[in-house]
């Protein structure tokens, strides 16, 4: 049977010597490089949600815009948060997060939106919180035990990108039936 744990000297000998490494000992898992560029394509997806419901709140309008447009404002500060904590997990490894405006939305995973009807925006929000799942979703399967901490980063986000789709889901199902378009 291996043993459990590297003997106390040894680990103490690698971490002294690859100081430079950060928090990437040799018991990390996964391959740093891939890891960086799929945070970096997660930190791009998670600027683009940000605007794209910051837009949405800004130009909701129509008799049921007040609470939908609270709710677009609620989200675009959580996906500002999701932004800046993978922005962090990036320089923790190492790494540079990417936020060059010119290539944002070819490598964000959802899609900007410039719709002016709302029951579009509520769709088109809805759609990206799915396209999120399911690629976060991925993405945390892909991690595995290669590196737990991002992993868990991206479980709390998929935790709250299901609310959000939750709540874009309760904002279609409650504005009248003859508003509704498809």
């Amino acid at each position: 049977m291996a043993e459990f744990l590297t003997d106390i000297t040894t680990l103490r000998e690698r971490a002294r010597r690859e100081m430079d490494k950060g928090p990437v000992t040799e018991a990390y898992g996964a391959d740093v490089g891939r890891v960086l560029q799929v945070l970096n394509e997660a930190l791009a997806t998670e600027i683009v949600c940000t605007l794209r419901y910051k837009r949405h709140y800004y130009t909701a309008s129509g008799l049921y815009s007040e609470p939908v447009a609270a709710e677009f404002l609620e989200h675009a500060a959580e996906e500002q948060e999701h932004a800046d904590k993978l922005a962090q997990r990036i320089v923790q490894l190492g790494g540079e997060p990417d936020f060059n405006p010119d290539t944002l939305t070819s490598r964000a995973h959802a899609q900007y939106d410039a719709s002016s009807d709302l029951i579009d925006m509520i769709k088109e929000d809805l759609v990206a919180e799915r396209v999120a799942i399911a690629s976060y979703t991925e993405i945390a399967k892909w991690l595995g035990d290669g590196d737990p901490t991002t992993r868990r980063v991206f479980e709390d986000l998929l935790a709250q990108e299901e609310e959000h789709a939750d709540d874009m889901r309760g904002l279609l199902e409650r504005i009248p039936q003859e508003k509704k378009r498809d």
